[in-house]
């Protein structure tokens, strides 16, 4: 991911450390990569914010409490985030604002707002291969997501289990860190 931002491994560690699911589950590392991935290709054409597509990445599932209808998981993401704010990464109040608005609403549907938010919820949503859903374009929020092409690209990566790189290389558990 070459001049993209990625989170901090700090925060990556502090998530993991707290979740209560496998690492390796369908809203796991796995997803939340394929997410970060995503999210700074569609930013490259959006001009949203990269670090907050990254942090997104990374917080919208990290307090799910199972894998299947997991009601408020979103704001507990975001709550999250709010606790580490600060000690494991900062963003000033109005784009800390954006990263919890796209945290806490990011299974709402929504379609309009800030072009920033629209890349997470784009992001995310292209990554529904996963669990065997193609994702709609009239349910993506910017042209560049809507687009054949990325969706194929990243449908295709999700329905395989891809495992992005940054992953194996630095987000993978520690021996004696395995759920």
């Amino acid at each position: 991911m070459t001049g993209a931002a990625a989170p901090p491994i700090e925060v990556v560690r502090a998530i993991l450390a707290r979740y209560p699911l496998r690492w390796d589950g369908t809203h796991g590392l796995p997803h939340w990569a394929r997410v970060l991935e995503t999210g700074q290709r569609l930013a490259g054409e959006t001009g949203a914010d990269r670090e907050i597509v990254a942090l997104f990445a990374v917080f919208h599932d990290s307090c799910r409490e199972n894998e299947g209808w997991d009601d408020g998981h979103g704001r507990r993401g975001a709550e999250l985030a709010a606790s580490l704010r600060g000690r494991l990464f900062d963003l000033e109040p109005a784009r800390f604002d954006m990263l919890y608005h796209a945290c806490e609403y990011h299974t709402d549907g929504g379609t309009e707002g800030d072009v920033t938010i629209l890349t997470c919820w784009d992001a995310d949503r292209l990554d529904l291969g996963r669990v065997l859903i193609t994702p709609s374009p009239e349910f993506l929020c910017t042209p560049a997501a809507r687009r054949r092409e990325t969706i194929d690209w990243a449908e295709a990566r999700s329905r395989s289990g891809f495992v992005p790189e940054i992953v194996i290389r630095e987000w993978m558990p520690l021996p004696g860190e395995e759920q």
